[in-house]
């Protein structure tokens, strides 16, 4: 896709930050580097060299987190003690195999693939601070600015945790952050201010009993049917013991139980997702849930272990933070270019770093304009339209040097 030239923008677009022609194709060539080569959470060894190297070569000085993977790097006059700015992304693949036939940066990498866009968010990011770097050695850079690469986002309870125990988040007053979202085109964001992703829990449980034949159910615990009925009948108690407004919802990925189609097997596991809109119900989740499970597995006489993993809570927009990255988009594109967007059943760790600070996330379309076929996230074909990539660094870009004159 062609981006909107100058002569179209309004005059706000002339904010300095935008990005040169040869910036552009050198973002474009790392981004495909990167899809190349994914690494998991927690492995990203490669992408986070890459970054560093980047970084130095513009005279920056990056420091890799204390996990060994992932990094943060300071822009701009820290010494007054101003609030910073920090612009997070993240870094990790995902353990599926990339499906794109004709793709000449497909993964090289079998079974892993940047499929949720962590690419695209790391080098919109990585482009933005060599953006700002040079602003600030202009002295057109108002506030310092934190640059946060984050690893294992897709690794419950999510890497943000550990980077801000790393201390990434001392000296910062607001982050910012997109997300690639293959229904919005590009040249366009989606915000909302508010709950903007779901809080996401992890399910797994045990479930035993004697086995049998299963001519002679009635003398044993018929496990099959147990592991069915928590399937069926704890999503629906749950639903009765939360508010409906919560949007609390029980969705299982997996189950497995026995060998033999006459014999009741002792064992059966399975596994699934709680997710839920509101922060105070993620609350009381684990307890409501775990007692449903319980209930069902003891009125059909099973065994019952569970370990309910903690996620994430939503990610809740900041309505100030909201407003700047609005009024970012605004100055570049024009009012026409930021849509409004709903709230999101998926996990994003981003939010344990507005457990902390007021921030927001930006929805960043991906999808080549008048393109019908969507290719979703977390499918192995996912692809983005590349031209996001220059809207992701001058939408940050635009976001430090207003709320810094503000």
């Amino acid at each position: 896709m062609s981006l909107e030239s100058e002569a179209d923008l309004p005059a706000e677009a002339l904010l300095p930050g935008t990005l040169p022609e040869s910036l552009r194709a050198e973002l474009v060539a790392f981004r495909r580097d990167l899809h190349m080569h994914p690494e998991l959470g927690n492995q990203e060894f490669r992408t986070t060299a890459a970054i560093k190297a980047r970084l130095e070569k513009a005279g920056l000085r990056p420091r890799v987190l204390a996990v060994g993977t992932g990094l943060v790097c300071d822009i701009g006059d820290w010494s007054a003690g101003q609030p910073a700015l920090a612009l997070r992304a993240d870094i990790d693949a995902l353990p599926i195999p990339d499906t794109k036939s004709d793709c000449s940066y497909r993964s090289t990498v079998p079974d892993r693939a940047h499929a949720c866009g962590h690419d695209v968010h790391t080098t919109v990011v990585l482009g933005a601070g060599l953006v700002l770097a040079d602003l600030h050695r202009q002295g057109l850079l108002p506030r310092p600015v934190r640059l946060v690469f984050q690893p294992a986002e897709e690794v419950l309870p999510g890497g943000a945790a550990d980077a801000i125990d790393c201390g990434v988040l001392e000296g910062v007053g607001q982050i910012i952050a997109v997300h690639c979202d293959p229904r919005v085109d590009a040249g366009r964001i989606g915000l909302r201010a508010g709950a903007i992703t779901s809080a996401c829990d992890r399910l797994e449980i045990s479930l035993d009993g004697p086995g049998g034949h299963t001519a002679r159910p009635h003398l044993t615990t018929d496990l099959v049917t147990a592991a069915a009925r928590v399937v069926t009948d704890v999503p629906a108690i749950v639903g009765r013991r939360i508010d409906t407004r919560a949007g609390l919802a029980v969705t299982w990925g997996r189950i497995e139980s026995g060998h033999a189609p006459n014999v009741i097997p002792q064992h059966a596991e399975l596994s699934g997702t709680v997710r839920c809109l509101s922060i105070d119900a993620w609350r009381q989740a684990p307890d409501v849930v775990v007692a449903a499970i319980d209930e069902v597995a003891n009125l059909h006489r099973a065994k019952s272990e569970i370990n309910y993993v903690r996620g994430v809570p939503p990610v809740v927009n900041d309505p100030a933070v909201t407003d700047l990255l609005r009024d970012a988009m605004t100055a570049r594109r024009g009012a026409a270019s930021v849509e409004g967007t709903e709230q999101s059943l998926g996990g994003e760790d981003f939010s344990w770093y507005l457990e902390h600070v007021p921030g927001a996330m930006a929805r960043l379309g991906v999808r080549t304009p008048g393109e019908r076929t969507v290719r979703d996230l977390h499918q192995g074909d996912f692809d983005a339209d590349e031209s996001a990539i220059t809207v992701g660094v001058e939408l940050f870009t635009a976001a430090a040097l207003l709320d810094g004159a503000s």
